[in-house]
């Protein structure tokens, strides 16, 4: 009773997705393909339910070529995908993502995205949370359009390798705390090893230096986020519109 009681309680104070309004997002243009005909979706098979995914894919998308490779090879797969579809597809977590919405961009061709990671924060917030959601939009052609953030290397880093950013850019704590996770996570589980992921950066992470201004500051965490983040109560920060 406790237990059913809190639960009520806390649905109360921290809503899900399913009681929030729809976010109004800007249409795009984009072919429509009926049984995925013309649509090419690399799949990384490192991914945390990429492999599972790509069977419902195969189901819901019969015409669809599904490429599955591992992380070395996503780049060159999708780039070759690009040259022989009318839409690239991916399936993964938001690394493989991300690096699917940057080839599309340089492509200019549409990106149809495919949950298949462990968090699939750009997926969930662009309103795609299965294959079927997905799949009803390829067969519609119904397509939004999003940002695509973009960083620079300054002048100590490689000449003309601009980076790409979905969801956010960071420096400092939290990419090295997110690298320690991945590490352990598949010893361990996801939230063991961001506990023990945050103990080990607590415990041994040192700032960077960062000039502003003129002037020499240390520098924890810098965080870059991609669209309006907004709270609803304590719940945390997510995004209703991705443009």
């Amino acid at each position: 009773a406790l237990g059913v009681g809190a639960a009520f309680a806390l649905r109360g104070v921290v809503p899900t997705r399913g009681q929030l309004p729809a976010p109004g997002r800007p249409p795009g243009e984009a072919p429509a393909l009926p049984g995925g005909k013309g649509l090419v979706v690399v799949v990384n098979e490192a991914s945390g339910t990429a492999t599972a995914t790509a069977s419902m894919v195969r189901e819901a998308l019969p015409l669809a070529e599904v490429v599955e490779c591992a992380p070395a090879d996503l780049s060159t797969a999708m780039e070759k995908a690009a040259g022989r579809g009318q839409a690239l597809g991916v399936c993964g977590g938001d690394g493989t993502v991300n690096l699917a919405a940057s080839v599309a961009a340089t492509h200019g061709m549409p990106l149809a995205v495919f949950p298949g990671g462990t968090l699939n924060h750009f997926a969930y917030d662009l309103g795609i949370e299965t294959v079927q959601e997905a799949a009803a939009a390829l067969t519609a052609g119904d397509a939004i359009q999003v940002d695509l953030g973009r960083f620079r290397p300054g002048p100590n880093g490689p000449e003309g390798a601009d980076g790409y950013f979905l969801n956010a850019f960071s420096l400092g704590a939290y990419p090295e705390l997110v690298r320690t996770r991945e590490h352990w996570s598949p010893r361990i589980g996801g939230w063991p090893a961001g506990v023990l992921a945050a103990l080990h950066v607590l415990r041994g992470q040192r700032p960077l230096e960062a000039e502003l201004q003129g002037r020499k500051r240390p520098l924890w965490l810098l965080f870059v986020g991609n669209g309006l983040f907004q709270r609803v109560g304590p719940a945390p920060g997510r995004r209703h519109n991705l443009a």
